[in-house]
């Protein structure tokens, strides 16, 4: 009989906290969901935690709500990090070839990537994540995974993705406090595109672009490998206060006319349309504008999309990834984001639901939880055990894992 082991992941919104747990067979790569938690997030403000005591209360009522349902102990998790401290650049290392019969290993593999860590990364950053584009061997370039093959000079082009080191120990320390264990620490630009991608789209050139609430992560891909990552300092939480702005209402009636009458289409509304404020507060009672309201939203999306075709022209791909781009996060679900996104980026658009999973199909069949999603099939496809990723002090632990995942890869 195969072996199950319990899975689960950690996404710590700006907005929500949601946590999905899974069971996965030895073997099996897609793993079982059978556990979601979702809580309010008070103590965080665009990614960074205020208020420790908020924080860890929001993290335990999502964990015990994942258990409540699944039926399991969480006792771990893969957690997920964003926000505008969120940057990367790109690095290369070179080595010979050890003597002999000029084979790589995979020994040479691990020593081409620890040289490309060996960039300076100021000391108040913590090097996230070491991610292998390409290999060139001798003068052969564009290769995915090199062992086997024959040479004397092994290159490698890398993208590295670091966080600020107080912003990622603070959260560490609530999710330790909340009484779990953290198996490993992922980007969460990367975890969600790792849940709505596919091979192909990632072979033909995609962008995605989710939309939180404190930001808006922007994750580019081409030939199979991660070309760019990055964070636009907008989200939902900015449309929601243009909204409370703009109709002199409060931040809560604010979101709930976001939600309810929201949408980037101001064509489709009535200018004569109107909302009673009365229905939705106690507060604030007077008659609002509902195109007002869609014409304020739409300019704050348009303003997201400029921002991403701005990140698109710096690595020269604005209007060049023929597989368009994917719209995930909650921000997505926004009415006629689709169409904005098409005409402002001059690229083919969708919204990018989960992918890859089985189980409470009907929980997570939503963009909102792309993020938890891909951070369960990127610890239980890639990391396994190893508490992954190519941290200074896990060296060899990471580069195992990266290896797996290099394989993975491969045809």
């Amino acid at each position: 009989m195969a072996k199950s082991k319990i899975v689960a992941s950690l996404d710590i919104g700006s907005s929500k906290i949601r946590t999905v747990v899974g069971m996965q067979e030895d073997g099996v790569a897609i793993p079982n969901i059978i556990g979601v938690g979702i809580a309010p997030s008070t103590g965080l403000r665009k990614g960074s935690v205020i208020d420790v005591e908020e924080t860890i209360n929001s993290i335990s009522s999502s964990l015990e709500d994942a258990e409540r349902m699944a039926g399991e102990p969480i006792n771990h998790v893969f957690l997920g990090i964003g926000g505008n401290h969120i940057d990367s650049i790109n690095s290369k290392g070179v080595i010979a070839v050890a003597q002999g019969e000029n084979e790589i290993s995979e020994d040479e593999v691990d020593r081409v990537l620890e040289a490309a860590q060996a960039v300076t990364i100021p000391s108040n950053r913590r090097l996230l994540r070491i991610i292998p584009k390409t290999f060139t061997v001798d003068e052969q370039k564009g290769i995915k995974y090199p062992v086997g093959m024959t040479g004397i000079r092994l290159e490698v082009e890398t993208h590295i993705v670091t966080g600020f080191e107080p912003i990622i120990k603070n959260l560490e320390k609530c999710v330790l406090q909340s009484g779990v264990d953290i198996d490993d620490i992922i980007p969460t630009c990367l975890a969600s595109a790792e849940a709505v991608l596919s091979k192909r789209q990632k072979e033909l050139g995609v962008v995605v672009v989710d939309i939180g609430c404190g930001g808006t992560s922007v994750s580019v891909f081409e030939d199979g490998s991660t070309l760019h990552t990055s964070v636009v300092p907008i989200g939902g939480e900015n449309v929601t206060n243009d909204v409370a702005i703009g109709m002199r209402t409060s931040i809560d009636t604010a979101e709930k006319l976001k939600i309810e009458y929201g949408s980037v289409i101001p064509e489709e509304v009535n200018d004569r349309e109107t909302v009673d404020l009365s229905l939705l507060s106690k507060l604030d009672t007077h008659l609002v504008s509902k195109k007002q309201i869609v014409e304020i939203i739409k300019a704050r999306y348009h303003e997201i999309f400029v921002l991403v075709k701005e990140e698109l022209g710096r690595i020269h791909r604005d209007g060049m990834l023929p597989a368009g781009v994917v719209l995930t996060g909650a921000g997505a679900k926004m009415p006629g984001v689709i169409d904005l996104a098409r005409e402002t980026l001059n690229l083919p658009a969708q919204i990018g639901f989960p992918t890859n999973y089985e189980g409470v199909v009907d929980k997570i069949d939503d963009p909102a939880y792309a993020t938890a999603i891909g951070l369960l099939l990127w610890g239980s496809r890639f990391e396994g055990r190893h508490h992954g990723g190519l941290k200074s002090l896990d060296l060899k632990k990471g580069l195992t894992s990266l290896r797996s995942w290099l394989k993975n890869l491969v045809p």
